[in-house]
């Protein structure tokens, strides 16, 4: 288990250890799921390749580009340090925080943790390993993740302690937990901010019932969060594919409180 990995990820600590080990090298002629995961970084890092589990001359050339770029022997080849190379924005959103011990405070802090490096859809709808991360293995058109992301964090803001709701990577069951736990706030035009504080979570009402989206408020003004969150983008979709930070009026949301 690489040194990174914190006991408050340790729900997802077998999708964690499988993708963050690094066993032998591979090269030319390798094929399969450790050489889709080796495109698909390489993608993220702008080398953009087709994702198809074969390390052909495309995926060696790419490889060979990155070395090169992060100053490492252009070989073409992945050894041990161009695997750390090539997973470090991933190492970096796993590194504890010096945190507070209050999750008003430190779930902000790991959600602009998150958010410096980008984590965004590889490789199609609700795919990649950034979605595996946040979605505990699972990935593809079935499998949204903006819940998973925001439970992501502040599981690692908790500190190991449990939530005061119960986590999900459904929109509709944090609502339907959040009522149960007395958490549940009902936003509108005219809702009081400083009834939520940052840390607590954003739901986008569907017009015909329920919730279709959430996020991490990260900050707080008159009618109006400012969050961090994931499976959007510039417009706000909640179908989106990358992490970005916002700023959302009121009108449509409610809210999920956290009491501290």
């Amino acid at each position: 288990m690489p040194a990174t990995l914190s006991p408050v990820v340790a729900f997802a600590a077998p999708v964690v250890v499988r993708e963050t080990s690094f066993s032998t090298a591979i090269a030319r002629n390798a094929t399969g799921e450790v050489v889709r995961h080796t495109q698909e970084w390489l993608t993220y890092h702008g080398l953009g390749l087709k994702i198809d589990g074969e390390f052909g001359v495309a995926t060696e050339t790419a490889v060979a580009t990155f070395q090169q770029r992060c100053g490492l022997s252009a070989t073409g080849r992945v050894d041990g340090a161009t695997f750390d190379a090539l997973l470090a924005p991933l190492s970096a959103v796993l590194r504890p925080i010096d945190g507070t011990g209050i999750l008003s405070q430190d779930a902000p802090r790991y959600a602009e943790q998150h958010l410096a490096q980008h984590p965004r859809e590889v490789g199609g709808a609700n795919c990649g390993p950034w979605v595996r991360l946040y979605m505990n293995g699972a990935e593809g058109a079935d499998f949204p993740w903006c819940a998973g992301f925001a439970c992501f964090v502040l599981n690692q803001a908790s500190g190991g302690r449990p939530l005061p709701f119960v986590p999900s990577v459904s929109c509709d069951e944090l609502g339907i937990h959040a009522k149960d736990r007395g958490l549940f706030r009902e936003g509108g035009p005219g809702f009081d901010t400083s009834k939520i504080k940052p840390g607590s979570l954003f739901l986008v009402r569907r017009p015909q019932g329920g919730w279709h989206h959430t996020g991490i408020v990260v900050g707080v003004s008159p009618g109006a969060v400012t969050t961090i969150e994931g499976n959007t983008n510039d417009s706000g979709s909640r179908e989106g594919f990358e992490v970005c930070k916002r700023v959302r009026a009121t009108t449509t949301l409610d809210f999920v409180a956290i009491p501290s």
